[in-house]
């Protein structure tokens, strides 16, 4: 259990953290949402035109598998939050 909880912080802070240098660099306030979007339909494309491989790998995933992957997701939501937040602010340099 503390490892299921270690891991979705690790990957939560991770997401946040290069969610917001990359916002910050590339000026764009949802760039690692997209990222990761895209990231999941290639695999998914890929992953299909296997034989129903995508199906049986997404089967054998627990919630200990999904726990720490909605983490990072929110991560990567909250990242886009905090630079938009911050360019309402006035802050230019983001």
């Amino acid at each position: 259990m503390i490892q299921l909880v270690v891991a979705t912080v690790l990957f939560f802070v991770m997401m946040f953290g290069i969610g917001f240098i990359l916002n910050m660099l590339m000026k764009t306030t949802w760039f690692p949402l997209y990222l990761l979007i895209i990231i999941v339909v290639a695999w998914m494309v890929y992953e299909g035109w296997t034989k129903g491989a995508m199906l049986n790998n997404l089967a054998e995933y627990t919630i200990v598998d999904w726990i720490p992957a909605v983490g990072g997701l929110v991560g990567a939501v909250l990242s886009g939050n905090a630079i938009q937040a911050l360019r309402k602010g006035g802050y230019k340099m983001f």
